[in-house]
């Protein structure tokens, strides 16, 4: 008998935390899944605040002029290459492109 308790215990806590658990990690991962985020240029032009909210597709951003744009990586980084480093995104060599999961990572080779 206390072990038949001891498990419905068990499983009412973890049914309980899953949840909230699943949504933490969801929300960590890429930033909050609504709210605002800050994003700030790479090549010194400001920053750029701009809420967030989810949809059935999945997370947007409005940039300043009203217009919601699909999060690709993250929110923050796509605000930042839609706005203030636009021009820079626009480089054939993509270095104000939106950045990858690591970061915005630059490989230098000793000469």
């Amino acid at each position: 008998m206390k072990i038949s308790r001891r498990l419905l215990l068990t499983a009412a806590i973890l049914s309980a935390a899953l949840p909230a658990l699943a949504g933490g990690r969801e929300r960590s991962s890429n930033g909050p899944a609504s709210g605002t985020v800050v994003a700030e240029s790479r090549f010194g032009h400001g920053t750029v605040t701009g809420p967030v909210r989810m949809t059935s597709l999945g997370r947007q951003v409005r940039l300043p002029g009203g217009t919601w744009e699909y999060c690709k990586r993250s929110c923050s980084e796509t605000l930042r290459a839609s706005t203030v480093d636009f021009w820079e995104a626009q480089n054939p060599t993509g270095t104000g492109a939106e950045c990858g999961i690591f970061g915005c990572l630059t490989l230098r080779y000793p000469r």
